[in-house]
């Protein structure tokens, strides 16, 4: 039995490292071409480790205008979104599982099936009716529908705020405890290692929307990094100034993997969490 575990442990370790190899190659292969000139990145064989190392890509980058302004502008966004939806989404979780409040159950079906509609539908009249608030070539657009909350991640603290008994909430009522006062000194508490873990999974969905940014962000100085890595490509690749478009796609991945490497542990719980907890 030992033998057999043993050899059923290390064709599970094969797999996962030729897999690894296959997800880890191309992040590899877009650092060294951002550290390449132009004529390395036609180099055959192809050169995984750059000679000579070059950084003029970067320099050449951070001279544009328009990278500082597209990482303020998803900071902005990506942050305002993050912070403020996470509060309401918590909020809204909580009254979904403890307050008693009539269909409640229904609501939250109804919240759950908006799931369900793609986003192509729901895309041209939410132009319309953004055009008519004149938030069109704003941050507007892509901040203000956040902050009121996450469906997954309300459905998420949901199923894990189920857990929490009600009598917890009644000795606290009892005592003269507000509603608000339940939530950020009792309720909030107990649910941060799960709001955590939602927070990163959301922060790094929003600091990589591209779509939305596309769609209502016109003017260069209100583009989020995102549209702005974009048009490098569709400005340098005609002149296969590849390692440019490449350093700033690192530029672009760099938060965002710093974000799941501190918190990976975070991330794998909010995973594990999912599964037990509903």
């Amino acid at each position: 039995m030992k033998k057999q575990k043993k050899l059923t442990d290390i064709f599970i370790y094969l797999i996962l490292g030729i897999g690894s190899i296959f997800m880890i190659g191309p992040l590899l292969w877009m650092i060294a071409t951002s550290l390449k000139d132009k004529t390395g990145v036609f180099a055959l064989p192809p050169q995984w480790i750059p000679d000579p190392v070059r950084i003029d890509a970067y320099i050449h980058l951070f001279q544009l205008e328009t990278l500082g302004t597209g990482i303020k502008n998803t900071i902005i966004v990506s942050l305002t979104v993050t912070i403020i939806g996470t509060i309401t989404s918590s909020m809204a979780a909580f009254a979904f599982a403890k307050l008693r409040m009539p269909f409640r159950n229904t609501l939250f079906l109804i919240l759950l099936a908006s799931i369900m509609i793609p986003y192509p539908i729901i895309m041209i009249p939410q132009f319309v009716m953004f055009s008519k608030f004149g938030w069109v070539d704003t941050l507007l657009p892509l901040i203000v529908p956040g902050l009121f909350g996450n469906i997954t991640m309300i459905f998420f603290l949901r199923q894990y705020l189920t857990n929490v008994p009600y009598s917890l909430i009644e000795a606290a009522k009892v005592d003269g405890a507000g509603y608000l006062q339940i939530f950020f000194k009792l309720i909030f508490p107990v649910i941060r290692p799960a709001v955590a873990a939602q927070f990163i999974l959301w922060f790094m969905g929003v600091w990589n929307d591209y779509l939305a940014p596309l769609i209502y962000l016109n003017s260069p100085e209100k583009q989020t990094l995102q549209v702005v890595i974009a048009n490098l490509k569709a400005t340098y690749a005609i002149q296969t100034d590849y390692p440019l478009i490449m350093a700033g796609s690192v530029v672009s991945l760099l938060p965002v993997l710093i974000v799941f490497l501190i918190f990976q542990k975070q991330i794998i719980e909010s995973v594990a969490l999912s599964g037990v907890k509903g």
